[in-house]
């Protein structure tokens, strides 16, 4: 059905998705500050921010909010990117109103107290201590420093233990009243819903957000650093191998979603079929890309038993070597085309999903693309683009981390 938009007096862009086939509604609030925005010594703000919301406002404690939630059976939840805070629940249709005005009262009115900013200060170091006891994410993010190599968009996400553990209470309070403002806000709503009655739900719901605009002045990150090993007692080598890519709207982006389902992105991809099916040396074994407003990544993942590790190394490094001699076959460029639509359109059947497309290209590209747009993006790349993005994006020489018992 069709998508409606409207910008209210104050800047609140509000986008509504009415779908008549489903009985539920999915509601988010997407801010445009994210984690690559923080200053330096505030690493880990935005994250600590989407922690404290939940915490109570000043008509609600955080037991409050949970029991609205779970009263009509729904979940909430929020979570923080480089580029975007987003906030969202969902329920019953029928309670709709009642959770557009839960969560404008969540981002509106919080009541970031200084005990909550304490007690939930611990929560986040215990979910940083818990990130740190899994190696494949330490690797990737090391990765993801040396890629972005002193610059905002190579931090973890939720911040430095250091910063963290000695962020100021004024300072959250400062960065939310900066930042959380209608001109950098979306409100998404998906669902059995009526789009006047919801436009009306947000426009009550949201009165309280400040006028302007939040968002950042941002800079592109320099260039990539060095290959980093790193020695840890564990089971397996995590091996993180890759570069830097193209940004969001570059107009090779669909072409490296090809090469990248080509080459690890799917069951029938290249590495997975050598390294996991033939060989039998990993059982993670992928592909991936990100895309930011100026820059992008890709990379190769694989996990092995150390005395598989070498070998391992040198099939992926072999992969690298073929697909920038060879390029892709039309057999693999009509597999990649047709997975990434279909895959693209399975990934929208419920209001969830819905939502986090309206939310995510209002907030990252600033309007909204069609989904047979996106599609026909996906169906028009040729063997050409294909070639031209694996010369700027995997002929240089990848970056490289390795972590475990080296």
């Amino acid at each position: 059905m069709t998508e409606h938009v409207v910008q209210l007096p104050s800047g609140l862009t509000v986008a509504v998705e009415p779908m008549g086939s489903t009985r539920t509604v999915a509601i988010g609030v997407w801010v445009g500050v994210g984690a690559r925005d923080e200053p330096d010594g505030l690493a880990g703000v935005s994250h600590f921010l989407e922690h404290l919301l939940f915490k109570g406002t000043a008509s609600r404690s955080a037991i409050d909010i949970s029991r609205t939630v779970d009263r009509v059976g729904g979940d909430i939840n929020a979570y923080t990117s480089k580029e975007y805070t987003a906030y969202y629940c969902r329920m019953p249709a029928r309670y709709a109103a009642a959770g557009v005005e839960l969560l404008g009262d969540v981002v509106t009115r919080p009541a970031l107290r200084d005990d909550d900013v304490e007690s939930e200060r611990q929560v986040i170091l215990e979910e940083l201590a818990m990130d740190d006891d899994s190696p494949e994410d330490v690797a990737h993010r090391a990765f993801s420093q040396q890629v972005f190599s002193g610059h905002a968009l190579g931090r973890d996400t939720a911040g430095e233990r250091e910063t963290v553990a000695g962020l100021p209470a004024a300072e959250v309070r400062r960065f939310f009243a900066d930042h959380y403002r209608a001109g950098n806000t979306v409100v998404a709503v998906a669902g059995a819903v009526d789009v006047d009655d919801v436009v009306d739900a947000v426009t009550a719901a949201f009165e309280a957000m400040p006028a302007g605009d939040g968002r950042v002045t941002r800079t592109a990150p320099p260039p990539p650093g060095d290959d980093l090993a790193i020695v840890d007692d564990t089971e397996q080598v995590h091996l993180v191998m890759g570069g830097r890519a193209v940004a969001r709207q570059d107009a090779d982006r669909e072409a490296l979603d090809v090469v990248n389902h080509v080459l690890g992105g799917g069951l029938s991809s290249r590495l997975f079929d050598e390294i996991r099916e033939r060989r039998g040396l990993a059982y993670s074994v992928f592909s991936g890309t990100s895309a930011f407003a100026d820059a992008g990544a890709w990379n190769i993942y694989a996990g092995t038993t150390p005395e598989h590790a070498v070998e391992v190394r040198a099939l992926v490094g072999r992969e690298l070597h073929r697909l920038v001699a060879e390029g892709i076959t039309d057999e693999e460029l009509d597999i990649a085309r047709g997975y990434l639509a279909g895959a693209y359109e399975m990934g929208l059947e419920d209001s969830g999903a819905r939502m986090s497309r309206l939310g995510g290209q209002l907030t990252l590209l600033g309007e909204l693309r069609s989904i047979e747009d996106q599609i026909a993006r996906w169906a028009a790349v040729t063997q050409d683009d294909v070639r031209r993005v694996i010369d700027r994006v995997y002929a240089a020489d990848p970056v490289t981390v390795t972590l475990g018992p080296l």
